[in-house]
């Protein structure tokens, strides 16, 4: 007995000093198999905490958080924190997987050399209708403007991605500075408000695939994970271009466990791991050698590949430094109007 309880102290003191890793990202981000496989591999535990948003997420963090080990914001946001210095160095050495990174996408972002960022996923703002409640859709934001959609539909709560597609349906920049071309994606955005449910963020997936809603503005890979259950959900990409988002994986400088967290780097970068991570949350994960694994069906999909002479009107989203309280400004008459 008394053998039997040493034992049993000696196994709950291993599984309290096991390293735990946390992680800061999106919702169905990670495939919950491959973080199964990670805290095998490593003798670890993975903690996710998510957030809907890079501005919620940055306000946390800048508010003191400091229990996260990786997080996973998109570019433009990475600008902001690492000219904050809220971001380590990556040490390549400990990441032999770097090379496996689609160079096309690397030259996308700002940290082409990896310094402090590493590519996680390319992926796209994209609408998606019920194509069993609507029968004449139109690949455009004009979609926006039908009145027989009122209460059916929902924008992303989200001021870069909902300002960003309004500039666009106009044939703006989704970057642009000029505050009458800002003026007049303020006012299409309250014209669309009319038509809108809510801004959402995260309700729109099963609103989408219950029909509660019938138009929805979503990133690609979660409406993606819909349409592969729901055969009624059709994703559109506008004719007039869309944010091409490029999330990217960061080491925080108050990581506590940054020896585990270049570990899963490095785990998401093999191409088995990558392939697996893609097909099950519907994100392309730039990674060439891992496209060899995936299936047609998935690599032909909207959500993931779109054509060239579309993708030519597609911008990735840029920080604009001071100009950014230009859109804190409309955004924050859209949300005030009636």
């Amino acid at each position: 007995m008394k053998r039997l309880t040493s034992c049993l102290c000696l196994l709950i003191a291993s599984l309290a000093s096991a390293d735990t890793l946390h992680l800061y990202t999106w919702a169905d981000y990670i495939s919950p198999e491959v973080v199964e496989k990670f805290e095998k591999q490593h003798g670890c535990e993975v903690v996710i905490d998510t957030f809907d948003s890079n501005e919620s997420m940055y306000a946390k963090l800048k508010a003191g958080a400091t229990g996260y080990d990786l997080v996973f914001p998109t570019a433009y946001m990475i600008q902001v924190m690492h000219a904050e210095g809220l971001l380590q160095n990556l040490d390549h050495a400990k990441l032999p997987n770097l090379p496996n990174i689609d160079t096309a996408v690397l030259a996308k972002v700002i940290d082409t050399k990896m310094e402090h960022s590493v590519p996680y996923t390319f992926a796209y703002a994209a609408l998606a209708i019920r194509k069993d409640k609507i029968k004449d859709a139109e690949p455009s934001y004009a979609l926006f403007d039908r009145a027989s959609l009122a209460g059916r539909v929902t924008l992303l709560d989200d001021m870069r991605e909902s300002i960003g597609a309004a500039l666009k349906s106009l044939g703006h920049s989704l970057n642009t500075r000029d505050e009458a071309q800002l003026a007049a994606a303020q006012e299409v955005l309250i014209r669309w408000k009319k038509h809108l449910a809510r801004f959402d963020n995260e309700g729109y997936k099963a609103g989408i695939d219950s029909a509660e809603f019938h138009l929805v503005h979503g990133y690609s890979g979660d409406l993606f994970q819909v349409q592969m259950e729901n055969p009624k959900v059709e994703i559109i990409i506008p004719r007039e271009g869309v944010t091409i988002g490029c999330d990217e994986m960061v080491i925080p400088k108050t990581a506590k466990q940054p020896a585990l967290a270049h570990a899963l780097i490095n785990f998401l970068l093999d191409p088995a791991i990558a392939a697996e991570n893609m097909e099950w949350m519907g994100y392309y994960c730039p990674n060439t050698p891992a496209k060899a694994r995936l299936s047609a069906d998935f690599l032909e999909n909207p959500a993931i590949t779109i054509p060239a002479d579309l993708a030519a009107k597609c911008e990735v989203i840029q920080d604009l430094g001071p100009d950014l309280a230009k859109y804190s400004k409309v955004w924050d008459a859209v949300k005030a109007a009636k």
